[in-house]
């Protein structure tokens, strides 16, 4: 035992005679700043992910060289000499004089490396830190993913860029412990701050992006391609120190078919950086699904229905979304989108009998997919009530989208509660200007100018006015709305500049004179001024007399401001002769009766007009107070 001791003792003073624990540790340094190093220019360069393999296998096979160097040689001021045997230099030991140590060239070598290595690592940890933060705060992880940039130079892969961007959320929004900020968010506010070409988004705008929808973290990547390889490549990355957390890395055949599989991969590294095991384990595996299609063509025609939706082309969307799942019948996400394209322009069987389809198909949906399912059957077959109870559980995904507040507050206005309309539309328009963006549509603007027009709040309603003419200057909608309000503030000369001016872009956009004059008609009733509004209504009918659209309008403003209601009686009867399950006639002619006493009369149109609406259209509250006011009219009726 002594003699083993003794001689890995001995071993030891050589190594250190010899010098080869110093060599050691200087080169175990350098290897590690060399790593490092390349680490950072890796991503600038495009390196393949194979590059560092290979680094680490030539650090290797190096430092085995440096150590048999070192054993064998030593660098002295003569020069590299070969290391002596022990017994000679013990010889030269005992002949030489003590000579007080002094600092080497080796010594600072080594101290300037330990700083650098330092330096090197505390980032790390420190990144580690705040990732352990995040992750034990208790709060989800907010996630926000930038449009990818196609630095491809073949545009056919420009559909991805968004392709890519939307897989990835619709992806990690299937984890429980992470919040994705929805695409929506993302593209109004690229949108709002002009961004058209996304290879101009750099890291700093990104991060920008990223914080104002208060993420925690946002990815930010590209695509390349070298001859028959892409690489689609991703950073993770802080959004307030803009600290680089991870870089992921995915290439193989450049193939848009391979493209899903990339995203698959991509988003299971992400999914497991943010989400430690245990947690990812309570991840229900039918909810890690990547996408709901795996044909990119299939996805063109999404991404361009999309666009199409978005500039309230709805026709061309349909159009283009139903090409899609012509291709792909299980395309979820277009699926969800036709109801409202259809609904908007008031299709409503159309849109009912795709929200069925969608319902239909609720078992192969993501859980944010189920709760928008869920929302579209209430929009289409239930209440204004019901529709809130899901827009409020879509706002527990992402509560930084601006559409589902937009929804809400439409929905209190139908229901005729304005102030609660105010304070969803305020919301909506709250996280546009945080955004520093414009919305998406003036309606933003309108209908929140009509719960303060309801509520008498004129002053903010004109200032509400005043910043969306700069959004949407010489909008229609939203010089239809300004005219009603400064008709309603006595501005009768700046009314009538506003009306010339609606009618100038109604008529470009070639709108009929009929329907421009209905439109007006309307403006004057809104503002109380019925007399003007009266001349329109019977000059849209005069232009197009067998309009039974327009028989019905005059017959029911006759009605409802009590100017002539058996003039209004007859014009609806004419109506409803020709079409007699029109469902807006009848409430008509129900409210008709009902100005005029004969409630059993009025209930019963009024039972069938809902039946036949709840079946071909949608829900509407003013319906449904001509109901409810009815059956009680008859039930007083009766007890008296």
């Amino acid at each position: 035992m002594t003699q083993k001791s003794n001689g890995l003792e001995k071993f030891w003073h050589e190594l250190r005679r010899r010098k080869v624990s110093k060599v050691t540790a200087m080169y175990s340094g350098t290897a590690f700043i060399i790593l490092q190093l390349f680490d950072i220019i890796a991503q600038p360069l495009q390196l393949p992910a194979w590059t560092m393999t290979l680094v680490i296998v030539l650090l290797c096979i190096g430092f085995i060289i440096t150590i048999l160097i070192a054993w064998i040689y030593d660098i002295t001021p003569e020069g590299i000499k070969k290391t002596e045997s022990i017994g000679e230099a013990k010889n030269e030991k005992s002949q030489a004089l003590p000579v007080k140590r002094r600092i080497k060239a080796s010594d600072i070598i080594i101290a300037v490396m330990a700083i650098i290595i330092l330096i090197l690592l505390y980032p790390k940890i420190f990144k580690r830190d705040t990732l352990e933060k995040l992750r034990s705060s208790g709060e989800r992880i907010s996630v926000a993913v930038i449009p990818f940039q196609n630095m491809t130079n073949d545009t056919i892969w420009n559909v991805w860029q968004n392709g890519i961007q939307d897989m990835l959320i619709n992806s990690l929004s299937s984890s429980e412990d992470l919040r994705v900020r929805q695409i929506e968010s993302v593209k109004s506010l690229v949108k709002g701050n002009g961004i058209t070409n996304y290879a101009s988004i750099t890291p700093s705008m990104a991060s920008e992006i990223s914080r104002k929808l208060d993420a925690d973290v946002f990815l930010y990547g590209n695509l390349k391609k070298a001859g028959s390889t892409l690489r689609v490549y991703a950073q993770l990355i802080n959004s307030n120190t803009k600290e680089i957390f991870k870089t992921f890395q995915i290439e193989g055949s450049a193939q848009e078919e391979m493209i899903f599989h990339f995203i698959d991969s991509l988003s299971t590294q992400i999914r497991n950086f943010l989400v430690i095991s245990k947690l990812e384990k309570k991840v229900s595996p039918d909810f890690q699904n990547l996408a709901s299609t795996n044909s990119p063509e299939a996805y063109r025609y999404f991404n361009s229905g999309n666009i199409a939706f978005s500039n309230k082309d709805f026709p061309t969307a349909v159009n283009l979304l139903e090409q899609a799942i012509a291709i792909d019948s299980n395309f979820i996400s277009a699926i969800l989108i036709i109801p409202f394209a259809y609904g908007n322009q008031g299709l409503y069987e159309n849109a009912k009998k795709w929200s069925l389809k969608a319902y239909e198909k609720r078992n192969q949906m993501t859980m944010r997919q189920k709760v928008w399912t869920n929302r579209t059957y209430a929009n289409y077959f239930e209440t204004p009530s019901e529709d809130i109870k899901y827009l409020r559980q879509l706002l527990k995904f992402d509560d930084q989208l601006p559409w589902p507040y937009f929804n809400i507050g439409n929905d209190y206005n139908e229901l005729q509660q304005f102030d609660k309309a105010v304070i969803e539309l305020e919301k909506s328009l709250d996280i546009y200007k945080k955004w520093d963006s414009k919305p998406m549509w003036v309606w933003n603007y309108t209908s929140l100018g009509y719960s303060y027009h309801k509520l008498g709040e004129y002053k903010k309603e004109n200032k509400l006015y005043n910043k969306a003419q700069q959004d949407f200057p010489d909008d229609t909608d939203l010089l239809y709305s300004q005219a009603i309000l400064a008709l309603s503030e006595g501005k009768a000369k700046e009314a009538i500049d506003i009306i010339e001016n609606y009618k100038s872009i109604r008529k470009e956009n070639f709108a009929t004179e009929a329907d421009i004059a209905t439109s007006i008609g309307v403006i004057y009733s809104e503002a109380g001024i019925l007399n003007r509004a009266e001349d329109y209504c019977r000059q849209a009918l005069s232009l197009e007399s067998e309009n039974l659209a327009l028989l019905n309008n005059l017959a029911w403003f006759l009605i409802n401001n009590d100017r002539n209601i058996n003039e209004g009686m007859e014009l609806v009867n004419k109506a409803l002769q020709i079409d007699p399950d029109n469902y807006i006639y009848l409430d008509t002619k129900g409210w008709g009766l009902f100005k005029l006493r004969k409630y059993q009369e009025a209930l019963d149109i009024f039972q069938k007009s809902w039946d036949l609406r709840r079946k071909k259209s949608v829900y509407n509250h003013e319906a449904f107070l001509h109901l409810e006011a009815a059956k009680k009219a008859v039930a007083s009726q009766k007890n008296n």
